[in-house]
């Protein structure tokens, strides 16, 4: 039988991947601590950057966001990974600028945009979340929070749409980046969650944050996104170069357990519960169908989230009220993990498939 609260650590699929440098004992005193407390002690860590001059950022991409050539600029919405992009922008030419189409000029993307939080300082020049981007491209997304859509109305060069959301919990209409730069976005959000942590309570907010925190259907999918699409070299060559000019770094790059820690498999269920939202399900093991029932809170329509004992995502499934029914019979006997996010809660409880 398993136990409610586990405490293994297991080995999730972003494991593999390579890790950031940061100085001995940057992290210390985050060691050991889970859920709201770790993202605290990373907030103490990461708080009181330097913060650079708007104008400066053009110099700062110079070592943060230039390809191995050294000549042009890296962006994540021309970029086609293992092919030839439309266009390409060398560094501190075509700078945004008019442009009445893509490939005109690169300006400067604040992923989390600056309406979220007034236009206000420090985060307004905080280089962890503004990229070097194609103005056209920067221009569609605008203010769009970032999601998945199966319906685009628009497409740019390098694949990223435009469209209604198709993430469950949202309708409205986001902007999906290609795959391969998800997981940067990812953590780029995670960081701003926990950055400006306890520091946001006068931020507007979005129609994907409150404040600095992704709301619940944002949070399931940005980690999602964090899982499948683990720390690549550019992510770690641009944190190290972050932290040369600003003196923080983005922990989720570092380790990327800690957003587990937090928010995902790895945070203990007692403190889910301090946040009166738990999971029932049964029966466990189970051999055809595991039956899910929530308890503690209105999740009127989200999504559950099936993992391996690597950390990979096996299965998902919508929800729409207290209960589902999961076919587990395809999957193969051994342990699992179902995780749901609801109403800026995430809480994840362990299953057995017993086979037939």
């Amino acid at each position: 039988m398993i136990k409610k609260v586990l405490t293994v650590l297991f080995l999730i699929c972003l494991a593999g991947s390579l890790a950031g440098q940061p100085p001995e004992g940057y992290y210390n005193s985050a060691s050991g601590l889970t859920g709201k407390a770790l993202q605290q002690a990373l907030h103490d860590i990461i708080d009181g950057h330097t913060q650079l001059d708007y104008s400066a950022l053009w110099q700062a991409f110079s070592a943060a966001d230039v390809r191995a050539d050294g000549v042009t600029v890296w962006d994540i919405y021309s970029d086609i990974p293992g092919g030839t992009p439309a266009y390409t922008f060398t560094i501190f030419t075509k700078q945004c600028g008019n442009y009445q189409k893509e490939g005109d000029c690169y300006n400067r993307e604040h992923a989390f945009p600056k309406s979220w939080f007034n236009d206000a300082p420090p985060m307004y020049t905080d280089l962890v979340h503004i990229y070097p981007t194609d103005g056209w491209v920067n221009n569609k997304r605008g203010n769009l929070p970032y999601g998945e859509t199966a319906n685009p109305s628009w497409t740019s060069t390098n694949g990223s749409l435009v469209g209604p959301s198709s993430v469950q919990g949202y309708n409205g209409n986001v902007f999906e980046p290609i795959d391969e730069y998800k997981g940067d976005l990812a953590r780029t959000f995670l960081y701003m969650a926990t950055r400006y942590y306890g520091e946001d309570s006068q931020w507007p907010g979005s129609e994907m944050t409150t404040g600095a925190q992704p709301k619940s259907w944002a949070l399931a999918m940005l980690l999602t996104w964090h899982r499948a699409d683990a720390v690549s070299p550019k992510e770690q060559k641009r944190n190290n170069e972050v932290y040369k000019l600003q003196g923080n770094r983005n922990p989720f790059v570092d380790d990327p357990q800690y957003a587990e820690k937090i928010w995902g498999t790895l945070n203990p269920v007692e403190e889910i519960a301090e946040e009166k939202i738990s999971l029932s399900l049964y029966p466990n093991p189970a051999n055809h169908l595991l039956n899910i029932s929530i308890s503690g809170s209105a999740c009127n329509e989200t999504t559950v989230y099936v993992y391996d004992t690597s950390g990979c995502l096996v299965m998902t499934k919508s929800v729409d009220g207290e209960s589902t029914t999961l076919p587990v019979e395809q999957l193969a006997p051994g342990i699992y993990f179902l995780q749901l996010a609801c109403e800026g809660m995430v809480t994840t409880e362990p299953f057995i498939v017993a086979g037939n």
